[in-house]
Formats: C-alpha cells, sequence, structure tokens
C-alpha cells in the first residue's frame, strides 16, 4: 500500500510560484478594522494558552511555550510520563481508557492548568494531498467545497466524503496558468472522535489536531527561525527514523517534499534489539538506499545541495544507527535534530529535558509551538502550518472570538461607566445646592405630604389588588407560538430519504421523533441539520433498528429514535 506522504508537495517545473495580488476586498479593509483585529489577535494569542499532548502507547509528553518580555521563546511547562500497561504492537485508539486515565494522571503530576491542547495524530491515519485544480476566487472556492463538487473531482476516495474530517488551504496560485495548488488533508472522522474523547476524559479540550509530519515541521520552522539561520530556513533536511515512522522530509522554500522510507515488520526487532551485526549491517543498507534516492531525486529536480540530514528518532541506540549511516553516505551528515535548542528553559525543569536523545521531543514541541490567535495574528503564509482537522473548528474559532471580543470591550465598557459616573456626582452636588434654597416653606409641605399619604395609603391598598390581578393574567401562556416554530423547524431540517413515523412531544421542552431512513449517514445528516436550528439545543439518537428482511422499500430502512432538546422559552 503507497503511503500518503509519498511525492508530497513535489513542486512544479517553471520556476517560483506566482505571488496572488491582494483582493479588492483586502484593499478596502479600513484602517480602524486593522487596529481592532490587531489589537484583538495579540490579546486573544496571550490569554489563549496551548498544551502540546503527544500520545504513545508506552509515555505521554506534555510541553507548554510563552513568551517573556525580551520576545524570547520559554518553555514554561514540561513533562513526561511512562506508563506501562498496552501490549506491543498495540495503539492509542485501542486503549482508549487507558491512555485517557494516564493523560489525567500526568496532568496531575506536571501541574498544568491550561484546558486547550493541541494533539497530532500519525500519519498513517491522514491523507495528504496536493491537488491541482483551476484558478478560483475565495468565494468560488468556497461554493466548491460545501458542495463537495471539488473533491469529488479532485480527490477520488474509497470512501463517502461524509465520513471524513477535511482540512484544504491553497499553497499556491499561478496566474500565468490559470491553475491552482491546493493542500488537501482528511481524516476518518471515527479515529478524529475517537482522539477528541481520550482528551476530553483526560480532562482537556482538543483545540487543534494536526498531523506529526507537520508537528515536527512547526518544530524545525521555530528552531530556524529562533538560530536565525537563513539558509537552514529555505533549504533543511529531515529523517525521521524509528519504529512507527520513517521518512525523508526535505523542507525547501517552506514547503515539505516528503518520501516514504520502507521498513520490513522483522527490522523493528533488529531496531530495538541490535544484536545481530549482519541483520543491523544489512538493515542499514537497504535504508540508506531508499534516503540516499530521494536526496539525489531532490537535486536532480531542484539543482540543489543537500549537505546535512536533522534526524528525528525514538531510538534509545539511534547513535549507533547514526554512525553507520555516516559511513554509508559518506557526502551526507546525519546530526539529531534539538527542538529545544534556542528555547529558554526554567531552572526548575531543566533536569527533565537534560537527554542525550531529545529529538523524540519533536512532535510536542512542534504541537506546542501552535500558539492559538482566533484573528490570525500570527497565521502563516504557508498553509502547512494551519493543519486542523478538528471537525467543529469553525464553531469553536467563532466562540473565541466573541470571547476575546467581549474580553476587549468590556475594558471600554468600565471606561465610559466610570466618566458617567463622575459625571453624575458632579450633577447630584449641583443640584443639592439648589434644593437646599427651595425648602423655604417646609413646615406646610410637610403637613401636605402627611395628609397625601394617608391618601397614597389607601390608593396604594387599591392598586396592589389590580397589579396582582394583572400578573396573575400575565402568568397565562400559551405555547402554540413556540410549538409551531419548533414543528417549523423541524420540518425543515428532514434530509431526503428519511420519513418520519411519530412525534412526541412532553409540552414543555422535549420532542422524540420515531422514522425510517434508508443508511446511516441520512440518521447522521437529520441530526446534523435539527443541531443547527434555533429552537433545538440538543438533538441525540436514542436507539436505532436493523431493517427487517423483504422485497418492500419501507422494511429495507432503518428505524431510529432521535431525542430534542428545546431551547428555554
Amino acid at each position: 500500500m503507497k503511503n500518503p506522504l509519498s511525492n508530497l508537495f513535489k513542486k512544479k517545473d517553471g520556476g517560483a510560484p506566482a505571488v496572488t495580488p491582494p483582493t479588492s476586498a483586502a484593499k478596502k479593509e479600513g484602517f480602524f478594522a486593522k487596529l481592532i483585529k490587531n489589537r484583538l489577535g495579540k490579546s486573544s494569542a496571550k490569554g489563549e494558552e496551548i498544551v502540546g499532548v503527544d500520545l504513545s502507547t508506552t509515555e505521554i509528553r506534555l510541553a507548554q511555550i510563552s513568551s517573556n518580555k525580551a520576545n524570547q521563546w520559554v518553555l514554561e511547562k514540561f513533562y513526561v510520563h511512562k506508563y506501562e500497561g498496552i501490549p506491543e504492537g498495540g495503539t492509542v485508539l485501542e486503549h482508549p481508557d487507558k491512555v485517557a486515565d494516564e493523560l489525567k494522571l500526568a496532568l496531575q503530576k506536571s501541574k498544568i492548568s491550561t484546558s486547550n491542547a493541541a494533539i497530532a495524530i500519525p500519519v498513517t491515519s491522514a491523507i495528504i494531498r496536493v491537488v491541482t485544480s483551476p484558478l478560483m476566487t475565495d468565494e468560488e472556492l468556497n461554493n466548491a467545497v460545501k458542495t463537495d463538487s471539488l473533491w469529488e473531482n479532485l480527490v477520488q476516495l474509497t470512501d463517502n466524503l461524509d465520513d471524513y474530517s477535511i482540512f484544504h488551504q491553497v499553497i499556491n496560485r499561478d496566474t500565468t496558468a490559470n491553475t491552482m495548488d491546493i493542500l488537501f488533508v482528511a481524516s476518518k472522522l471515527a479515529d478524529i472522535n475517537s482522539y477528541t474523547d481520550i482528551i476530553k476524559k483526560g480532562g482537556m479540550n482538543a483545540v487543534i489536531i494536526d498531523v506529526k509530519c507537520f508537528a515536527l515541521k512547526s518544530a524545525v520552522d521555530q528552531i530556524n527561525q529562533i538560530s536565525g539561520s537563513i539558509e537552514e530556513s529555505n533549504l533543511t533536511a529531515i529523517l525521521e527514523f524509528g519504529l512507527d515512522e520513517n521518512y525523508v522530509m526535505i523542507l525547501y522554500e517552506n514547503n515539505p517534499i516528503i518520501t516514504d522510507i520502507f521498513i520490513r515488520g522483522q527490522d523493528r526487532k533488529t531496531l530495538i534489539e541490535s544484536d545481530n551485526q549482519e541483520e543491523m549491517e544489512a538493515l542499514v543498507r537497504r535504508y540508506i538506499t531508499q534516503v540516499k534516492q530521494a536526496v539525489q531525486d531532490f537535486e536532480t529536480k531542484y539543482e540543489k545541495r543537500i549537505r546535512n540530514l536533522k534526524v528525528t528518532s525514538n531510538l534509545a541506540n539511534v547513535e549507533t544507527y547514526l554512525a553507520s549511516f555516516r559511513k554509508n553516505l559518506v557526502n551526507t551528515g546525519f546530526n539529531l535534530f534539538d527542538p529545544i535548542d534556542g528555547v529558554k528553559v526554567p531552572a526548575q525543569i531543566e533536569e527533565s529535558v537534560r537527554l542525550e536523545n531529545r529529538s523524540y521531543l519533536s512532535t510536542v514541541m512542534g504541537l506546542a509551538f501552535r500558539k492559538l490567535d482566533v484573528f490570525g495574528y500570527y497565521k502563516f503564509v504557508t498553509a502547512v502550518k494551519n493543519i486542523n482537522l478538528l471537525p467543529n473548528r469553525d464553531t469553536m474559532m467563532k466562540q473565541k472570538r466573541a470571547k476575546a471580543f467581549s474580553n476587549f470591550a468590556f475594558k471600554g465598557i468600565v471606561g465610559v461607566v466610570a466618566i458617567i459616573y463622575v459625571a453624575l456626582f458632579g450633577l447630584a452636588f449641583w443640584q443639592i445646592s439648589t434644593l437646599n434654597s427651595k425648602i423655604s416653606d417646609y413646615d406646610q409641605i410637610v403637613q401636605n405630604h402627611q395628609l397625601k399619604t394617608l391618601e397614597a395609603e389607601k390608593l396604594g391598598k387599591d392598586l396592589g389588588q389590580l397589579n396582582k390581578a394583572l400578573e396573575l393574567s400575565k402568568a397565562i401562556k400559551s405555547n402554540k407560538k413556540i410549538s409551531f416554530r419548533v414543528l417549523a423547524q423541524i420540518a425543515s431540517a428532514v434530509p431526503k430519504r428519511v420519513k418520519f413515523v411519530k412525534l412526541d412531544y412532553n409540552g414543555t421542552n422535549q420532542i422524540i421523533i420515531e422514522g425510517l431512513a434508508f443508511s446511516d449517514q441520512d440518521i447522521l445528516k437529520l441530526i446534523s441539520n435539527l443541531n443547527n436550528k434555533k429552537l433545538i439545543s440538543q438533538a441525540s439518537l436514542a436507539s436505532m433498528t436493523l431493517p427487517n428482511s423483504g422485497n418492500s422499500a419501507g422494511r429495507n430502512m432503518k428505524g431510529f429514535v432521535i431525542t430534542c432538546k428545546l431551547e428555554a422559552a
């Protein structure tokens, strides 16, 4: 089976990509709008911290990064939680409860309070492609994506598109050829939901779901930026070498070119033990042959020389293999990548990161560098720095925008209220001095006041009785209007291939829908539509029955019961 990494981001011949001119909408954006977005972006970036969470079957790695007043990256929190209990060859998704319990324990030991988590899925769980399509505007592209017509034409998947969480972004527009390159990243919704459930059960909230190879690229880009290496930021070669994933990733002009390296199943035992010199040398020869071919293909196509490869590995004996790599590929250097190089490490966690091989921390550090900024203040031009396969990412980002705007607006409101109070106090003092000069007839006023008070008490009793009667009349309400609106919204949410059998309304806040549908997707579509309605707070599947055998169309349909909770009136 071909790995999804093979031949990824291979650049077309014909020179550098054309630069896309600013759109008319961007030109029309006013100075005030830019200022507000910039201020909100900085504020939200500081307020929304992220913890990088790297899950494996033997340990959980946590990292949190912040920036100090000198604009330096600081490794604020770091913790590695080792555990046992998952058999060799098992996966994280095969033991979700165990991993969630260990994550909860890791958070307690690390004393990390931030709930936002950035996680990465294995490359084997993702489909990664760069597809070329005719040149389109952003509006045309969004319309094509909404109708699924774009991916049906450009990406041939064996499964239904509705079964995937899809991320896309335009990475190049060529106005000369009238084409554009689109990064397409997809993963099964079942896998994504499994990972988010693990994070949720562990006590966190997943806000970013990346792919491990792109998390590694994020770490390399940041370390290159910290070191100020202009040459390496334009061309960097990375070798992922280990038990789980093996590939060469060449970062050229900020775009990755990734080639899969194949190892056999029995090679895993050799990588761990390395006690058989003959088997080890044979493995190195096969491995280096593939690495050499990937490097030569790049050098031939782009006429650029690769002299060093940064190596990341989870092998304890990686230095033994690197020595053999250097002997077999004498003109190329192999050096372990240090994802913490240039990052300021506080004294209290310095001991925990003092390791001979820190390269295996690259994924968690790359995830930690993913600062969440809902207004795009830290938004990168390159698409692969913004990968997020979270299915509800748009809703989550809207919530963060609303929160950031509320915090920003609150400060302004407090200032306005303070000014109003100062003005009111000044007005009150002026009124006191004015009124003191008008109380010369005080005794007569008191006598009249007593008479009027008696009259007012009598009228007050009558008025109280009338008010009680009015309150009783207001308490009588009809639910006909709200019932009609709810039924109208339910009717508009019914997709094709679904029919209702029965609707039960309890008269207050719940409707139970019984019906038939041709497939699970039709039921899920109905639930999704119901959840998007304003008067329905939550729609969930209560039960489902399999279709009965027979030739009748009704017997081939699946039965379902959906419970709808209504919004409070």
